[in-house]
């Protein structure tokens, strides 16, 4: 497990910044409901005549004079796109940085093969998003009861597992990007989070798109969706299991084969 310690320990800047600013963005928002929650009704009923803009981000199915429906739009895009962003860029680079960083030749003259080196490194990434996730989601009950509110466990633990799982599901297509990468490229883990971020928002404006969400892990992670049908959509997540696969897969293949 050498490489494994090795790649949290090399991570853990990163990890505690991040898990530290979600958190602190997630507690932030939570404790503004209270005081906006009288102005709630009025803002909610100004969304519903909003559109397109409303369906974009599910606000024409939520209550947002509600803790959950508050939670699920505003709480839920900051965990959406802040856990996204964070698992795409620490995926992108975990193979390519030993071409960038010129570690490749002292790794594999190891006693160790080169399908363990691609496990470890990814086990580190689904420990770091472990971590992540475990600490946002006792940061967000914490500030519910620092609030006063009765803590909706059962959606809340819905909505933090579709986001644990969006993030598994980038975090996969990025490693299997990363293998065919020799420097690295940071952009390109950002640029396919928010690619996928907004292939939901078309999805939810146009019928015709709807189709969009079998491609973007954001189409399971819908709050409105979530929270009114009281589960996650078993297709959309089976889509996203089959991309998942597709990503470990093509590390595993073009790492073992990859000329470095």
């Amino acid at each position: 497990m050498t490489i494994f310690k090795h790649e949290l320990k090399q991570g853990r800047n990163s990890l505690i910044i991040w898990t530290a600013s979600v958190s602190f963005l997630m507690l932030v928002c939570v404790l503004m409901f209270p005081q906006m929650k009288g102005e709630m009704e009025d803002v909610g009923e100004m969304f519903s005549s909003m559109g397109s803009f409303t369906q974009a981000f599910g606000m024409d199915q939520l209550n947002f004079g509600t803790l959950i429906g508050f939670y699920g739009i505003e709480c839920g895009n900051i965990l959406g796109l802040g856990g996204a962003f964070f698992a795409a860029l620490c995926a992108v680079s975990m193979l390519a940085k030993e071409e960038k960083e010129h570690t490749a030749e002292f790794l594999l003259t190891h006693p160790v093969s080169r399908g363990r080196v691609v496990t470890e490194k990814f086990a580190s990434i689904i420990a770091q998003i472990v971590f992540l996730n475990l600490f946002v989601l006792a940061a967000a009950v914490v500030s519910v009861g620092l609030i006063g509110e009765e803590i909706p466990w059962k959606e809340i633990l819905l909505l933090h597992f579709a986001y644990f799982l969006l993030q598994v599901q980038i975090a996969g297509i990025c490693f299997g990007i990363s293998a065919f990468l020799r420097r690295g490229s940071l952009g390109i883990g950002l640029g396919l989070a928010a690619l996928l971020y907004f292939l939901n928002l078309i999805a939810n404006i146009s019928e015709t798109a709807d189709f969009l969400k079998y491609f973007t892990p954001f189409g399971y992670a819908e709050a409105s969706d979530i929270i009114a049908s009281g589960g996650l959509c078993g297709k959309f997540v089976s889509a996203g299991a089959v991309f998942f696969v597709m990503g470990v897969t093509a590390a595993y293949v073009r790492y073992l084969r990859k000329d470095l």
